[in-house]
This record gives C-alpha cells, sequence and structure tokens, in this order.
C-alpha cells in the first residue's frame, strides 16, 4: 500500500529495548478531508528517513500490522500499527489557486441565443 502527502513532522530515533528502535514520522494527506497519519521505520528502515525533511511531498510504502496482547486483567486488546519501508519524493500536484478556475479562453458572448440553421432537417424522424 502506499500513502501520498506531505512530511508534517520527523521524530527523534526511540530506542524501546537494546535490540529494537524505530522512528516516526507524519504524513498529511491532500484531499478534501486532509489525514495526519503517523506512520513508524523500525530498525534498519529507519535511515530511510535521512533521506527527505519536513515539508516535502512523498509517497510512502506502507505495510499495515495487528498484533493482539492481554493485558493483568486478562482483557485482550488489539493493536495496530503503519510501518514505512520505503519513502520517494514526488512533485506537488496542487496547481496555484490562481489559475485553478481561470478558463484560458473566456468567451466572447456571456450570454449565446440559439439561431436556427438553414443545416436542420425538418423532418428527422429521431425520437429525441
Amino acid at each position: 500500500m502506499e500513502i501520498i502527502g506531505k512530511i508534517k513532522k520527523i521524530y527523534d530515533t526511540q530506542s524501546i529495548s537494546a535490540s529494537f528502535q524505530k522512528r516516526e514520522f507524519v504524513v498529511t494527506t491532500d484531499e478534501m478531508y486532509p489525514q495526519h497519519i503517523i506512520i513508524e521505520c523500525t530498525q534498519d528502515k529507519i535511515s530511510i528517513l535521512d533521506a527527505v525533511s519536513e515539508g516535502e511531498n512523498v509517497k510512502v510504502s506502507i505495510n499495515i500490522r495487528g498484533r493482539e496482547w492481554t493485558n493483568p486483567q486478562g482483557e485482550v486488546k488489539y493493536f495496530n500499527s503503519i510501518q514505512g519501508w520505503r519513502i520517494e519524493k514526488v512533485a506537488s500536484q496542487v496547481a496555484p489557486a490562481s489559475q485553478e478556475f481561470q478558463s484560458p479562453n473566456p468567451p466572447a458572448n456571456l450570454n449565446p441565443t440559439i439561431q436556427p440553421t438553414s443545416d436542420v432537417m425538418e423532418d428527422d424522424d429521431l425520437p429525441f
């Protein structure tokens, strides 16, 4: 799977244990309702964040992981995580606001009237 957006925040590397470390970052999607998605890189994938910085547009290849955990009271809980394994820089796909709604050739007459022409066949038998 992939997530495309702008890097909002890159956090420092966290050492969870002597043999496990992770680094998280947030990608904000560019859609009608932008989503702020936290993604983690673990172990040897932490270094992929060295090539990007906050504010850059990226495409992140991800895996979604789920796990089950039983707490000390015996209740079973479920957790999800999004793990990034590749990041590619992408060009911004948003057009400048000043050009977004401009028509390259505005119509000369904004209130045209339809004139019948002699090319119209009067005995056209089509039902529409």
